[in-house]
């Protein structure tokens, strides 16, 4: 039972992955309709939905994609052509899929029964989808696992010809050995449906080997005894082959080997018989030059010696046949696979906790290193050190992810969007290769989503009013990426109306957010739209207008520890760029003090540290502004902000920082340095504290708490009115 459940789960994280690409597909297909490589992918990741649906129990899954790749079947052979209406169909039938996937089978029945009618349309009389049980729940779970029988193996000899042409171009030839685990057909799958699907890829040849069939007396009906050995010609690559036997690779053997490619130049000759036998450890050294000897036909003088069964030699012959009719004079080659271990993200959390427990406790041992005087402790501490910092860096990067898996779902978006209302609107990814913590990742998403709302309802103009300005009739939506220092910067921007200075002031006013005679830059004026109910929209849509949305984004982005700056020019568009931390889980930080307290400031936002005097204070007649360099920059005196006893020191240190585009600073008493931070959450009781984003545990043992700098700076704006 518990392993079906983890088949399940396989099925289901596969099936998402699989969905994804169809999705991704699908959108680059609406573009380039005649792209057959698109296609292929559109139809590889349909059939491995169906088959492996099917093979888990997800019966009815299985049955309503067989529809949908049937009709891109035709479209793979050329007599269907890639329509918007197609596009769209495809589409509809990825939501049901992932759907009754998610446990919504009964609420998607009607959906489901129009997309297979639509299906039907376009197939014809001659070929329908096969009819869908709309009444089942399908995603609770799969249903029992058939036990199909396995049938005996025919008398016919061993060696049978499938399909005896090649596709054309771009062929490669492969052995691949399946030699199932003998509980197989406990699990319920059906070794027969392997085989079928290897079919599918190209003409092959199908060897049974028998040797491990025991007598009838011994015969467990319920356990598998055959073994396979299939040559494939295909012009599909080795990670298609690997897909079939996606649920089963790991369990029994599995080998996919290259005999022969197209592409490969250069002459060889071929693998004699022998070295064939050899090279797959059939026959040993010995055993073939005793053979050889004999000077007889070699595949009957080792069955005679017993050294092989005739299926052995069968599936050798049949090997050396394929690839001379391939006509690859080559030698063969090997796939050069990459391998992957699927992680569940909890078990790499837990490893980072771990690492963390680690970094603080070596910063414990350096600590305690620097108050004896012994070079053996501090040797050791330094080679701890450098191990721990190494494995810091590898597990963060473990958890690592291209945030193009993020921009991939939002082209759907944008389309989805402009059907919506009615505009004609692209969307430009750039950076998708860009990597970022899969927390921050995850957590991404929905400001995404937000913003890419806010900039197709709000920011693109209507056609006709595109056309006013002078501009193309299809606009331009632009999300992008690129990593700055320890952060990565993620924009976007539209090419369309621009915000209204004068109509956010107007509202800013109207609400009383502002006074009057308030006297805001720019940049400030742009910010009162991250407040909660803040919207200049005239009427109220299904995507906008009540103000609902970029304070979401503005408190997501706070709790990622980033941050949010703006762009505008009045007719040209708008540019959102938000500034977010590689991790959250270990950041480097400047350890500071003040009276006996230590504090954590993320080094990220922190630009340089410089000094005020008591004289300096007094220059500024009570303001909290410090001139540095000639910039008067707002300052927040955490010892004011934290309400600390004693008096100040007579020097000072400002740490100027940066957030939302404004510079600001933080004075403390002392800079103590750079320091390794591994971010601990405070506890439910804290959690309305203002100005902290979390806590660490120094070498000492001791807490410091983590400054939230956004928060500062806020402070920083109320306390100045003043800001260059």
């Amino acid at each position: 039972m518990d392993r079906t459940k983890d088949f399940e789960s396989s099925f289901r994280e596969e099936a998402a992955e699989r969905l994804a690409e169809l999705e991704a597909a699908l959108l680059e297909l609406e573009e380039n309709p005649g792209d057959a490589e698109l296609i292929g992918s559109a139809f590889r990741a349909m059939h491995t939905i169906k088959g492996s649906g099917s093979m888990f129990g997800f019966d009815e899954v299985a049955a309503f994609t067989h529809g949908l790749e049937t009709v891109f079947d035709r479209v793979r052979n050329g007599t269907e052509k890639i329509t918007p209406a197609l596009i769209g169909l495809g589409l509809r039938a990825k939501d049901v899929i992932r759907a009754m996937l998610d446990g919504a089978g009964p609420s998607v029945a009607a959906e489901r029964e129009a997309i297979t009618l639509a299906l039907a349309s376009f197939l014809g009389p001659a070929a329908k989808p096969p009819a869908q049980k709309s009444a089942a729940p399908v995603a609770a779970g799969p249903s029992v696992p058939r036990q199909d029988p396995v049938s005996p193996p025919p008398s016919a000899p061993p060696a049978q010809t499938l399909e005896r042409e090649s596709p054309a171009g771009g062929t490669k030839t492969f052995r691949v050995r399946f030699v199932p685990p003998r509980d197989l057909l406990r699990d319920g799958t059906n070794p027969m449906s392997l085989l079928a699907e290897l079919r599918a890829l190209g003409p092959c040849q199908v060897i049974a080997h028998r040797q491990e069939l025991p007598s009838l007396e011994q015969f467990d009906a319920e356990s598998c005894y055959l073994s396979w050995d299939v040559v494939l010609t295909t012009n599909r690559g080795a990670d298609a082959i690997h897909d079939v036997f996606i649920f089963v690779e790991g369990r029994g053997e599995l080998r996919v080997e290259l005999l022969d490619d197209d592409g490969i130049e250069g002459d060889a000759s071929y693998k004699k018989l022998g070295e064939i036998l050899l090279d797959r450890g059939e026959v040993t050294a010995d055993q073939l030059r005793a053979a050889l000897a004999a000077q007889k036909n070699l595949g009957a003088v080792l069955i005679a010696q017993g050294a092989v069964a005739p299926e052995v030699v069968a599936a050798a012959a049949t090997e050396q046949m394929v690839v001379r009719d391939a006509r690859a004079r080559r030698e063969p080659g090997r796939t050069d696979e990459a391998s992957s271990i699927r992680v569940p993200a909890d078990k790499l959390d837990v490893l980072v906790d771990l690492v963390g427990e680690m970094v603080i406790a070596q910063a414990r041992l350096n600590q305690i290193a620097s108050r004896h005087d012994d070079v053996e402790l501090s040797s050791i501490a330094e080679v701890l050190e450098r191990l721990s910092t190494s494995l810091r860096d590898n597990t963060l990067n473990i958890r690592m992810v291209p945030i193009g898996t993020t921009f991939s779902r939002f082209k759907r978006l944008v389309r989805d969007l402009s059907s919506e209302l009615g505009k004609e609107i692209e969307l430009v990814t750039e950076g998708a290769e860009t990597e970022l913590d899969k927390t921050v990742i995850d957590r991404l998403g929905d400001p995404l989503v937000h913003l890419i709302r806010n900039s197709c309802d709000h920011g693109i103009e209507s056609p006709a009013g595109r056309a006013a300005a002078g501009k193309t009739p299809r606009a331009t939506v632009s999300l992008s990426s690129y990593q700055s220092g320890p952060s990565v910067v993620v924009e976007i921007r539209d090419d369309g109306r621009g915000l209204d200075a004068a109509a956010i002031r107007a509202k800013a006013l109207s609400r009383g957010l502002i006074e009057p005679d308030a006297r805001l830059a720019e940049s400030e004026l742009f910010n009162l739209i991250f407040l909660p109910g803040f919207s200049t929209a005239a009427q109220v849509s299904n995507l906008s207008g009540r103000g609902v949305g970029l304070d979401v984004v503005k408190r997501s982005v706070d709790a990622l520890r980033g941050t949010i700056e703006l762009e505008s020019a009045p007719g040209a568009g708008v540019t959102v760029r938000l500034k977010l931390p590689l991790t959250l889980a270990i950041i480097e930080g400047l350890l500071v003090s003040v009276g006996d307290a230590s504090y954590v400031l993320p080094m990220s936002l922190v630009e340089e540290c410089v000094e005020i005097t008591r004289e300096d204070v007094t220059r500024a007649n009570g303001n909290q502004l410090a001139s540095v360099r000639g910039e008067l920059i707002p300052y927040v005196r955490l010892r004011d902000w934290f309400d600390v006893p004693g008096d100040r020191p007579p020097i000072e240190q400002i740490a100027i920082a940066h957030a939302g585009g404004n510079r600001f600073g933080v004075v403390i008493d002392h800079v103590i340095g750079q320091h390794q931070t591994v971010i601990k959450t405070l506890g439910s009781a804290y959690r309305d504290v203002k100005g902290f984003s979390g806590a660490t545990i120094l070498g000492d043992g001791s807490v410091a708490l983590i400054i939230d700098l956004p928060t500062v700076m806020q402070a920083a704006v109320r306390d100045s009115q003043t800001f260059n």
